[in-house]
């Protein structure tokens, strides 16, 4: 399983994305992506969200992959 962490802008681009296989580094990513966004951000419609994968396949071709 492959964890991605992404944060999305209010049109649904991907601003920043990093993917990895330790679940304990992809939650410690997902609370920086979110505690990294600004309550203006937020109210904007930015978003950080954790998703998996079943392969490096599926992860954005722009994400840093931590292996």
């Amino acid at each position: 399983m492959i964890w991605v962490n992404e944060q999305i802008d209010p049109s649904g681009l991907i601003y920043s994305c990093i993917a990895c296989r330790d679940e304990d580094h992809a939650k410690a990513c997902h609370e920086s992506f979110e505690a990294n966004l600004t309550i203006e951000q937020k109210a904007a419609g930015w978003i950080a969200q954790m998703r998996t994968v079943a392969s490096w396949e599926e992860v954005p071709v722009n994400a840093l992959k931590l292996d």
